[in-house]
């Protein structure tokens, strides 16, 4: 492992070492498990709920193996917007016999058994019972004010649904640090992908792969980043713990082409003075 001098920074490979830096003007953030904690534990929602109904088909497996079906599907889709671990749950449920619901109805009842779960977190923040922080990547403000004041454009895109993704970011205080625009799943799930707000970054502003940044937790973004010549930070962020490595998502996002790894922004002075300075 390589880490920048005195830091919990990881850089992966040679590659960042080599390439141009310091010519940052746009960055791209994920939201859940990258800045916001509000969601976590979405996992233990969506996978249950799954297992559930596929137990109920006609060709079934045992409950075990159902389970590692669902994970794996679950593990490998995340990132990209929830519609699409829905659609693959009515491929499974075909396989099975059974005749599905629209891929929309299934994530209608994820997201009711979901809010049953963070309904509590999101009223605690808008009343002030819960200080944001509590249900933050730590380091996340404070990474996003300097972004700003160094002036660049900052940019939210999430697979979750656009409406909650706008009202948690402002429910955590940071959703007017994002003036390139905050961007999320629609209900016509083809009008939106993270690739397609870089592609529209890049062409709008006319901008070079090496002026974009990505922060994410997931391999969409960074692959999504790499395939232009962005720089691709991957947060292996323990959500539970809110401190250290999460090896999972380390190791998945350095499969994805993360140039660099970090557990959250504690050190996030040091991390930009290595992207936007070039040192």
């Amino acid at each position: 492992m390589s880490f920048l001098p005195g830091t919990t920074i990881e850089i992966i490979g040679k590659s960042i070492a080599f390439r141009p830096r310091g010519r940052v003007r746009s960055a791209l953030f994920d939201f859940d498990g990258t800045i916001s904690l509000i969601r976590e534990g979405w996992q233990q929602v969506m996978i249950p709920m799954m297992v559930e109904l596929l137990a109920q088909t006609p060709e079934h497996e045992s409950e075990p193996e159902l389970h590692a079906i669902v994970v794996d599907y679950v593990d490998r889709l995340t990132g990209k917007q929830t519609i699409y671990q829905m659609i693959q749950l009515c491929e499974e449920l075909k396989k099975r016999g059974a005749e599905p619901l629209e891929p929309l109805a299934y994530k209608q009842m994820y997201h009711h058994r979901l809010w049953e779960r963070i309904e509590g977190r999101v009223a605690g923040l808008k009343a002030g019972r819960i200080p944001p922080g509590d249900l933050m990547v730590p380091g996340a403000t404070d990474l996003l004010a300097n972004l700003r004041e160094s002036g660049v454009v900052l940019y939210l895109a999430s697979g979750t649904d656009l409406a909650y993704v706008q009202d948690e970011a402002a429910a955590l205080g940071v959703a007017d640090y994002f003036d390139g625009g905050i961007y999320g799943a629609l209900d016509r799930w083809e009008n939106f992908s993270k690739a397609m707000v870089i592609e529209q970054i890049l062409r709008e502003h006319r901008l070079q792969g090496e002026e974009l940044v990505a922060f994410g937790d997931g391999y969409v973004e960074i692959e999504n980043a790499k395939r232009v010549g962005g720089i691709a930070v991957g947060v292996a962020s323990d959500e539970v713990r809110r401190a250290g490595i999460n090896e999972w998502k380390r190791n998945r996002l350095i499969q994805a082409g993360a140039d660099l790894i970090v557990p959250e922004f504690r050190e996030h002075a040091r991390l930009l003075e290595y992207l936007l300075d070039g040192e």
